[in-house]
């Protein structure tokens, strides 16, 4: 005979978004196959968009533009083959381009102003929207207010203002998946008042110089200018001096009197406005200013009898140049200040002699010039006058080892031997980015190799320098710098639950049972994990790290099942949980030893004792097989057997016949437990024949009756389901299904069978529809008689 005609390829899922084109196909080994197209079980010969074609030995059902009507399961049968495959939908949501580039551009409003960010959308419904700002989920207030409808999302600002300024983001997420929008919203207003305090540069009988900082905000435009103005003390009045240009933040003005006391306020101009003023304290125009203090004095050598120090300039020079400088010293511990020089020297550095052998001193410098000696520097470091061993040498691998958004630690390694060997001590100094001027963090030396520098502001530039400290002083400075990142924002915990974490996990024993939770949270926050409400038991395993927070159990056993919760929680009370469920199951074990009996002539009934896995199995049952010979096949007698009795009618007599009970569940069938003996009806004997006297026959008839009820079933979405009772009666009853009180004869959506009174309903791809409850009628002549359950349906998560 010509071979059988098999499937080369068979139908393959499809995923598509709606709108696309989708095809689905397959291919046979004939070239004569005419096939049938089946969606969902009904049998297709029209369908809008839908269209079937046939190339060769490839069949194929062509979709021009998916829509939600397109979604279902799709079979292909010609003679004997069949293959079949599913078609899904997805419409994720979808925003039109236009107002994506729209939005790529910042949305500018004037503080004050209302503010309104409409946003339509597209896609499967429902659609969640959540609007966040740098990173933060918006929340109503009684400006702010964020508005949802099944066709759009809008943000609504009563009245702007400028801490709206930012990085705004829109999520859309749906079954199908997630769209960002993201766009930034610049809120413009006039500046900040000018940073201060003010400063008084220098001042003469005849000006006044004052200096300033920038605001701290700008208003979001760009300075234009700063206006100065002048107030005389003890009157009402004031006087406009003149304005600046954005970038001076300087003002010297001549329009002042000898001994005459001001005040002076500042005020920044951008193209929204004037800012309020910043005021300074009472100034006084002195006909003569002297000089600042310069740094404190540097050592740049010792020795015996003499000691060689430098410095540099002070900032502010006063109202005439500097002509020079006077240097004082002092002997470490003491009060009292001597003068090295009288005269004023020009040079910034001055070789000391006619110390004191082993004595340690300190030095200090102050600048002169027309007004006269100005403030005296900070003292030097302490130096002894003798012979020393070599300044110390650089530390070794200065490095940062953490910080924060306030601090920052160092950690460093003593010099090389031959130069650090007499370390007595480390020194840390710290400037920031805009100060040219290195403050001493530490007040005593520091003895071990690391420090922690803290009160640092966020988003600041600093820079951070070592010295190792002997009897010489100090030694060569290493140095490094540190940019101080700004605090994380506070993120409330939350459990990022997808379609990736099932509610329910049915666990095969022996298997591992890993579960990975992703959650977001600033700071990390606590991670707590529950088995029925209680702590773990042992064998449980938890890793939090990454954002991810994962059970792990490596071989599962039956005690596992239960309900499992994790729980975040931060510093500040916020608290998220989540619970799922886990089963853990296995193929059953055999039954147990089977019993034969002939209760009715001519019938056997197979009785035997329940598996041990019913005590944990909810959806355990039995199938019967029987042979009738020691090597003949097994042949299914009985199936989906709730008890644990079976009664086999067609028996011969004469034969032999052996029988085997597996347990069955959705994992598997257990080993059989077989009959010990075999079981065998004799034949009749005919040894005389008699006339065989008129009885009247025994009226066998009997009303229905349910054997075994239907019973409640539990199901999740896309699986099979089948629902199974037995019926007794004679005549035979006839069956009828019912949903609801509806008649399901009709119903191509329901396979019906009736096998020996054994009936069954099967729903072959069951979806939220079909939850409801069912009931079975059998009626014959002598009467009717009925069984109900409910069929319960939950989602895949």
């Amino acid at each position: 005979s010509a071979p059988r005609c098999h499937l080369n390829k068979h139908l393959l899922d499809v995923r598509v978004l709606k709108g696309e084109p989708a095809e689905l196909s397959c291919t046979v080994s004939k070239d004569k196959v005419t096939g049938t197209w089946f969606k969902d079980g009904l049998k297709l010969t029209s369908m809008d968009g839908v269209f079937f074609e046939k190339e060769g030995l490839v069949h194929k059902l062509i979709i021009n533009k998916v829509e939600d009507i397109h979604a279902g399961k799709y079979r292909f049968e010609g003679g004997d083959i069949k293959t079949e495959a599913s078609v899904f939908v997805e419409d994720p949501p979808q925003v039109d381009e236009v107002l994506l580039k729209n939005l790529s551009v910042p949305t500018v409003a004037k503080a004050g102003q209302k503010v309104k960010i409409k946003i339509p959308f597209e896609g499967r419904l429902p659609v969640r929207a959540t609007w966040l700002k740098d990173r933060m989920e918006l929340v109503d207030d009684t400006r702010i207010c964020v508005d949802k409808t099944e066709t759009f999302t809008m943000l609504s600002i009563s009245s702007s203002e400028r801490k709206d300024c930012g990085d705004y983001k829109v999520r859309l997420k749906n079954d199908s998946g997630v769209l960002e929008i993201n766009f930034k919203l610049v809120v413009t207003d006039k500046p900040q008042p000018p940073a201060g305090p003010i400063k008084i540069v220098e001042s003469t009988a005849n000006d006044i110089t004052i200096e300033w900082k920038p605001p701290k905000d700008d208003g979001g435009k760009p300075l234009q200018c700063y206006i100065v103005e002048r107030q005389q003390v003890g009157k009402n009045d004031w006087v406009t001096l003149g304005e600046t240009l954005r970038s001076c933040t300087t003002f010297t003005t001549n329009k002042v009197e000898q001994n005459m006391s001001y005040y002076f306020r500042v005020r920044a101009v951008n193209a929204e406005g004037t800012s309020d003023a910043l005021e300074s304290d009472e100034v006084k125009a002195v006909s003569k200013a002297s000089p600042g203090a310069p740094d404190p004095p540097e050592i740049v050598s010792a020795s015996r009898d003499t000691i060689t120090i430098s410095w540099k300039a002070p900032r502010k020079t006063g109202s005439s140049q500097i002509v020079g400088y006077i240097v004082q010293k002092r002997k470490k511990g003491t009060m009292a200040w001597l003068p090295v020089n009288s005269v004023p020297i020009a040079d910034k550095k001055l070789k000391m002699t006619n110390l004191k052998k082993g004595l340690q001193y300190e030095f200090r410098v102050a600048a002169v010039n027309a007004a006269g000696i100005g403030d005296a520097s900070e003292p030097s470091q302490p130096v002894f006058a003798r012979h020393s061993m070599e300044s110390p040498g650089q530390v070794q691998d200065l490095k940062v080892s953490s910080s924060d958004s306030t601090s920052v630690t160092l950690t460093w390694k003593r010099p090389e031997a031959k130069d650090g060997s007499d370390v007595k001590g480390y020194d840390v100094e710290m400037r920031s980015s805009n100060n040219l001027n290195w403050a001493k963090c530490n007040t005593l030396p520091i003895e071990v190799t690391t420090y922690t520098v803290k009160g640092l502001q966020a988003k600041e530039m600093y820079f951070l320098r070592v010295r190792a400290l002997n009897d010489s002083g100090p030694g060569e400075a290493a140095e490094l710098e540190a940019c101080i990142e700004d605090t994380p924002p506070v993120v409330s915990p939350r459990l990022l639950i997808d379609d990736t974490v099932k509610s329910l996990l049915v666990i095969k024993a022996g298997n591992t049972i890993r579960v990975n939770i992703p959650f977001e949270a600033s700071p990390d926050p606590v991670v707590t994990w529950l088995k029925d409400g209680l702590p773990l038991p042992n064998q449980a395993t938890i890793n939090t790290k990454d954002g991810t927070t994962q059970l792990l159990i490596g071989a599962a056993e039956l005690t596992d099942s239960g309900t499992y919760t994790v729980e975040l929680q931060n510093g500040l009370g916020k608290r998220e949980t989540f619970s799922f469920q886990v089963q853990v199951t296995d193929i059953p074990q055999s039954p147990g030893p089977i019993q034969l009996e002939e209760n009715v002539p001519n019938t056997v009934t197979i009785t035997w004792e329940p598996s041990a896995s019913e005590k944990w199995e909810n959806n355990l049952y039995y199938t019967v097989l029987k042979r009738e010979s020691q090597k003949g096949l097994w042949h299914v007698v009985g199936d989906l057997i709730y008890t644990n009795k079976f009664t086999f009618t067609k028996l011969i007599p004469g034969r032999d016949y052996y029988f085997r009970v597996v347990a069955k569940n959705n994992l598997g069938a257990s080993g059989p437990s077989e009959s010990v003996q075999p079981w065998r009806i004799r034949k009749p004997k005919a040894e005389f024949q008699v006339k065989p006297q008129k009885y009247r026959r025994v009226n066998q008839n009997q009303p229905p009756r349910f054997l075994v009820p239907l019973k409640p079933h539990v199901v999740t979405t896309g699986s099979e389901c089948r629902m199974s009772c037995a019926v007794g009666g004679h005549p035979p009853p006839k069956i009828t299904w019912y949903k609801d009180n509806s008649d399901l004869s009709n119903d191509c959506t329901y396979f019906c069978t009736n096998d020996f009174g054994v009936c069954s309903l099967v729903v072959l791809h069951v979806t939220k529809h079909d939850e409801g409850e069912y009931m079975v009628e059998a009626t014959n002549e002598l009467g009717r008689a009925s069984s109900k359950a409910f069929l319960t349906i939950k989602g895949n998560n």
